[in-house]
C-alpha cells in the first residue's frame, strides 16, 4: 500500500463558499458595468453552475436566455471582456475581506503542512482569483502554501474533464495513488476519478442534492473540533472534524479494495 503524500483542493466552494455572494455578485456588478439589463439571481446562478468555467457560464446563459447574441459579430471577445470585467470586480470583493476560508479549511492545511503532505490546488477559476482569495485570507504568503497552483485555461477542457488534475498530478510529478482530492461538486468528482484519484466530498448550499457517486466520504464540511462535521456518505468521522488521520484511514482503506 502506498502512503498518502499529497492533497489536491478544489478552490470555489471547497475551500470558501464563493459561488453565491461572489462569483454571482461579480458577474452582475460586470454586467451592470456594460450597461446590460442581465440579472443572475441565486436559483438562476445555482442553475448555471451545472457548467463548469466564468466564460462558459456566460455563453450557456446566453444559449438559453438570449441565443440571438450569440450570433453578434464580435461576441466571444464580448464575453472575454465581460469575464475580464467580472474577475476585476471579485478580486475587488475578496480584498475587503468579505469571503473568509470554510470553517476547518486553515486547520487542515496547518496539519497536513505539519505533516509532511505537499499542497496542490485544481480549479477552474481563474489564477487572479484563486491569489486574490488566498492573500485575503492567509496574506502575501497565502498562495506559496500550496506547491502548484492549476487554474482557469491551462488545460483545454475544464471539469468534468480530468485534465486539471492530471495537470496537478504531472507538475508535482506524483502518481495519482499517492494523492486525494478534496471537492464539492459532482464535477469535481467526475474530474478527480477521471485521473485515478480517490475524493473526498465538502457540500455547500448549491451541491448538496448532487450524486457524488465514486467519492470516499461525503461531508457537510471540514469541521473544528467545537463545531462537528456531519457525514452525509461513506465511512464514521473518528472525531469531530476532518483531520490528516482521517484523510490516510480513507485513502488506506480505499487503497486496500481496489
Amino acid at each position: 500500500m502506498q502512503e498518502l503524500k499529497a492533497l489536491i483542493f478544489d478552490v470555489d466552494g471547497t475551500l470558501a463558499d464563493t459561488e453565491r455572494d461572489g462569483h454571482r455578485v461579480a458577474f452582475n456588478q460586470a454586467f451592470a458595468e456594460a450597461g446590460l439589463d442581465w440579472e443572475w439571481s441565486v436559483e438562476r446562478y445555482g442553475q448555471l453552475l451545472r457548467v463548469t468555467g466564468g466564460k462558459e457560464r456566460i455563453r450557456q446563459y446566453l444559449s438559453e436566455d438570449h441565443p440571438d447574441i450569440l450570433d453578434e459579430p464580435g461576441i466571444d471577445q464580448s464575453i472575454r471582456d465581460l469575464h475580464a470585467a467580472k474577475t476585476r470586480h471579485y478580486v475587488a470583493l475578496l480584498e475587503t475581506g468579505a469571503i473568509p476560508l470554510r470553517p476547518g479549511v486553515e486547520r487542515l492545511m496547518d496539519e497536513a503542512a505539519a505533516d509532511g503532505l505537499r499542497l496542490a490546488i485544481a480549479t477552474t477559476t481563474t489564477p487572479a482569483n484563486v491569489t486574490a482569495l488566498l492573500q485575503a485570507n492567509l496574506g502575501d504568503e497565502g498562495p506559496e502554501r500550496f506547491e502548484v497552483i492549476a487554474a482557469g485555461d491551462v488545460v483545454p477542457e475544464k471539469k468534468p474533464a480530468p485534465d486539471i488534475f492530471r495537470h496537478a498530478l504531472e507538475a508535482m510529478d506524483l502518481p495519482h495513488q499517492v494523492c486525494l482530492a478534496l471537492e464539492d461538486s459532482d464535477n469535481g468528482v467526475r474530474a478527480a476519478r477521471g485521473a485515478g484519484l480517490n475524493v473526498v466530498v465538502t457540500t455547500n448550499e448549491y451541491t448538496r442534492e448532487q450524486d457524488f457517486s465514486g467519492a470516499l466520504v461525503v461531508l457537510d464540511g471540514f469541521g473544528e473540533p467545537d463545531r462537528p462535521a456531519k457525514v452525509l456518505q461513506g465511512p464514521d468521522l473518528p472525531g469531530p472534524c476532518v483531520n490528516v488521520a482521517a484523510l490516510r484511514e480513507w485513502a488506506a482503506t480505499a487503497a486496500d479494495t481496489r
